[in-house]
C-alpha cells in the first residue's frame, strides 16, 4: 500500500465517523428515536459499519451529545458578567434541566445504557461538570486561599442537583412537571451553593 492510499483509507475513516455522528446529532436534534439501525440508515452506512465505529449505542450518544450542547462559556454567556455565585449557579442549573428535558429520550437512553453496563459510565458526556465549574469559576481562587476542600464538597453536591438524574427523580417519582422540577433544582443548587459562600466569608475572616 503507498502512503497516498493509506493517507486516502484514513481520511475515508474520518467521514465515515465523523458521518455517523453528525447523522446521530441529526436525529438527536429532531426529536426522533436514536437507535443504531436509524442512525446507520441517516449515515448512509450499514448497521455493521456504525458498529465498527462505535461498538455500542452509548458511545456514540456520548460523542453525538457533547457536539449537540454548547460549551460551557457559550451556554453561561447571559451571566458572564455576574459576581453573584447563586446567580451563576442557578443559571447553569436551568440551562441543563432545559436541555435534559429537551433531549429526555436520548438523555434517558444513555443512563440506561450506562446502569445497565456500569463500564460505559465514563462514555457519559460531562457537561454538568463543564457548566458547574464554568459557574464557579470566578470563585475558584477566594475558595482555594480560604477553603479549598469547601470548593471540592460544594461541586460534589452540585452534581447531585446538576443532574439528569435529578430531573427524572422529581418528574418520575414526584410527579412536578418538567417547570416546576427544574425550578426546585435550581433552587436547590442555589441554596447549596449560599451556604457554601457563608462558610467560605466565615472562613476568610479567621485568623
Amino acid at each position: 500500500m503507498t502512503f497516498a492510499e493509506g493517507r486516502g483509507r484514513t481520511n475515508q475513516r474520518a467521514r465515515t465517523q465523523r458521518a455517523i455522528v453528525e447523522a446521530c446529532v441529526g436525529l438527536i436534534r429532531r426529536r426522533q428515536p436514536v437507535t443504531m439501525p436509524a442512525v446507520a440508515k441517516a449515515a448512509m452506512v450499514s448497521e455493521a459499519t456504525a458498529y465498527r465505529y462505535f461498538p455500542d449505542l452509548a458511545s456514540l450518544l456520548a460523542e453525538a451529545l457533547a457536539q449537540d450542547w454548547p460549551t460551557p462559556s457559550e451556554a453561561l454567556a447571559p451571566v458572564e458578567a455576574s459576581t453573584d455565585p447563586v446567580e451563576r449557579v442557578t443559571f447553569a442549573t436551568r440551562f441543563l434541566l432545559r436541555g435534559v428535558a429537551e433531549r429526555h429520550a436520548v438523555v434517558r437512553a444513555m443512563i440506561s445504557a450506562t446502569i445497565a453496563q456500569p463500564d460505559l459510565g465514563r462514555a457519559r458526556p460531562g457537561i454538568r461538570f463543564g457548566l458547574i465549574d464554568g459557574a464557579l469559576a470566578p470563585f475558584v481562587d477566594a475558595f482555594a486561599s480560604a477553603n479549598p476542600d469547601l470548593l471540592a464538597q460544594l461541586r460534589l453536591d452540585l452534581a447531585v442537583v446538576v443532574s439528569a438524574e435529578a430531573l427524572f427523580s422529581l418528574t418520575d417519582l414526584c410527579g412536578l412537571s418538567i417547570d416546576d422540577a427544574i425550578e426546585s433544582a435550581a433552587k436547590t443548587a442555589g441554596t447549596l451553593t449560599a451556604a457554601a459562600v457563608a462558610q467560605l466569608r466565615l472562613a476568610s475572616r479567621e485568623p
